[in-house]
């Protein structure tokens, strides 16, 4: 008795979500975070949905393109959400949750069996930079710029994974400078730094994506999963030391902390 033949995937579907909107081509799913009103800004609620996707996401999908609505791709975390948070749970308990979820969605981009590709425009922030680095193609506007703004703010760069990733891509030397100055670079530098591989006009974007596409889909579903499970595996010795699961626990006690210093003391309060 032989099997009956798997369905065809649907050639044309689309998801809006509450932060997001998913359309799927064939082979092809298309990601788009969608609160351009806001920056796009990663908030739980698109945490959620993106984990939603990732996790649902169909065998036969070759290809993910991760993109932003709007003129900027993601202007990172929302740092209201941090002060919510917060004023919910002291102890940061609310803020390692988010950073735990923030841990899994780079993760399942990275380790996707399929090819997946960033689409870059405008701005790319702190998380939006850590969204964009876990994809395995980077394509970006010439006119996008890219901060890692944390420090400034009085936040470690513990995002999702981002340091480690970034030290990895990069190199120890120009990420230091990155982080601790947090000054803006440009889209050629970040060319030339290795955070991205392509640099085109912003009305390019989507023909540099289908450049990168139309040879994935053409190469055998098997060796294409194989091929990116050894390329994470013979990355993985770079990143041995990779304390990044603790960067959820990091946020919570560098903002309570910094909570707790605001608060007045009176005197006589017992230590």
């Amino acid at each position: 008795m032989t099997n009956p033949p798997n369905p065809a995937p649907p050639q044309g579907s689309s998801t809006v979500l509450k932060t997001l909107r998913a359309d799927r081509q064939g082979p092809v799913q298309h990601i788009t975070l969608n609160v351009p009103e806001q920056g796009n800004a990663v908030t739980e609620a698109m945490l959620d949905d993106l984990l939603t996707v990732l996790d649902d996401q169909d065998s036969a999908v070759r290809v993910v393109v991760l993109a932003g609505a709007g003129p900027d791709f993601c202007l990172g975390g929302d740092r209201t959400e941090y002060a919510d948070h917060l004023a919910h749970d002291p102890t940061g308990g609310g803020i390692r949750t988010s950073g735990a979820k923030a841990r899994r969605v780079c993760d399942a981009l990275t380790s996707n069996p399929a090819v997946t590709i960033a689409r870059v425009q405008g701005r790319a922030v702190g998380a939006g930079l850590a969204l964009a680095l876990a994809c395995d193609l980077r394509t970006a506007a010439e006119t996008a710029t890219f901060r890692l703004p944390e420090l400034a703010l009085g936040l470690p760069t513990a995002w999702g994974g981002l340091l480690p990733r970034l030290l990895a891509e990069v190199g120890a030397a120009r990420v230091r400078e990155l982080i601790l100055t947090g000054r803006a670079f440009t889209a050629t530098e970040a060319l030339h730094l290795s955070v991205l591989q392509s640099v085109v006009r912003e009305e390019d974007l989507d023909t540099q994506v289908a450049a990168w596409t139309k040879p994935v889909l053409r190469r055998s579903p098997t060796a294409l999963r194989v091929t990116k499970t050894l390329l994470n595996s013979y990355a993985a010795p770079a990143r041995l030391a990779d304390v990044s699961l603790f960067d959820g626990e990091l946020m919570a006690s560098v903002l309570a902390a910094e909570q707790y210093a605001r608060q007045p003391v009176t005197p006589g309060t017992p230590a």
